[in-house]
């Protein structure tokens, strides 16, 4: 019997959504075995322990469209798909109200107020909402997430929680170099011995090939160019589902509302229209390989704020080498003539021209090698 992934899979290939690939088609038998895994029945009514897995490659070679074709496809009821950073900005959130709340506000959040380690309650909780965790991009950045990871995920395990995770690293990779990283490594023992590990590597990222020779600055603001941004966004993200995203800036969220993967869109008001700074813009440029950046207006004297923005916004996406899609009121070179900073902004017009064009998206793609090689030398 073709399992229920596989034929979510076979569809989208007759489809011409995907095209098939040997590196894709061994991580969709692991998937299926998962599939497997998680539809048999334990005993006594307990659900039987599954291997989860643990997916890693460089970017672009179809993790994360496979991984919501399995979350999509699995008849588990209790399963939660996110984006790793969103999971642990609420477990951070958790540990707070564990620790700031009383014991009524404890026993409404967690039914229960007993302890001091917030770790159990938390582990209990999210048991209780899934079975099947679904993780996007896990890295470890943070001296607290490392920290907390071994004790939540052994206590997740314990509680029959299974883990499917997409990366860019191997594990032994993750948290490299990071401060006390001895004290991180049972994590990665925990992922070796709970997941099953498969590396994916296709032989270059698909997004660089829908991109090559596509326009990627569309103006002006009529139906032709919309409908063009339109279709590159749909082409891009391949029939997968959109979903909001909070990135933790300095103790508080910055959040993206459409996100496909390492993929964003938002609007010039949402982004530069806002009083955000330079390490929101990172936190974006960090986040996401793509950004799709929609209606961007002509600039005036009157709104030399969002102009400035949009000059760190550029410099950010710039210096992380983020791909830039943009639906905009004019060329680069009409969108700010005159006002405060004006003359500097002939910078941005000069990095938005290069980051359009083909030369640059290869050295995007080329630089997407070289880092994995260098993490694995």
């Amino acid at each position: 019997m073709t399992s229920r992934i596989r034929n979510a899979y076979d569809i989208r290939v007759e489809e011409g959504v995907i095209a098939p690939d040997p590196k894709q088609l061994e991580l969709l038998a692991a998937l299926e075995r998962l599939e497997a895994d998680l539809a048999r029945k334990g005993l006594f009514g307990r659900p039987p322990e599954v291997k989860g897995i643990y997916i890693w490659g460089p970017p672009g070679r179809g993790k994360s469209m496979l991984m919501d074709l399995f979350y999509s496809a699995t008849p588990e009821q209790k399963k939660v798909r996110a984006h790793f950073h969103a999971f642990m900005a609420r477990i951070h959130d958790l540990v707070k109200q564990w620790r700031d709340g009383d014991a009524r506000t404890r026993k409404a959040v967690f039914g229960t107020s007993k302890g001091d380690d917030p770790i159990p309650p938390i582990a209990a909780l999210i048991a209780s909402e899934a079975r099947l965790l679904c993780f996007d991009e896990l890295q470890v950045t943070d001296i607290a997430d490392a920290m907390i990871l071994g004790r939540l995920f052994d206590a997740l395990f314990e509680k029959r929680v299974v883990l499917a995770i997409t990366s860019n690293r191997a594990p032994e990779d993750l948290y490299k170099n990071g401060i006390n990283r001895q004290l991180f490594l049972p994590f990665i023992d925990i992922l070796r011995e709970r997941c099953e590990v498969v590396e994916t590597a296709g032989a270059r990222d698909f997004r660089l090939d829908r991109m090559a020779g596509a326009k990627v600055w569309f103006a002006p603001l009529d139906d032709a160019a919309r409908s063009g941004f339109e279709t590159l966004w749909s082409d891009l993200k391949g029939g997968e589902p959109e979903e909001p995203a909070a990135l933790p800036v300095l103790g508080r969220q910055v959040r993206v509302q459409r996100t496909v993967g390492g993929m964003a869109r938002a609007s010039f008001s949402e982004l530069c229209g806002s009083p955000l700074g330079p390490q929101d813009y990172l936190a974006v440029a960090r986040r996401f390989h793509t950004l799709f950046l929609s209606d961007v207006p002509r600039l005036s004297p009157a709104n030399h704020h969002e102009a400035r923005r949009l000059v760190t916004l550029i410099d950010a996406l710039y210096e992380a080498k983020t791909r830039l899609v943009v639906l905009a009121e004019a060329e680069p070179e009409s969108l700010y003539a005159e006002g405060v900073g004006a003359f500097e902004f002939e910078r941005t017009v000069s990095r938005l021209n290069e980051m359009r064009s083909a030369s640059w998206l290869e050295q995007r793609g080329e630089d997407d090698e070289a880092e994995e090689a260098a993490v694995h030398a």
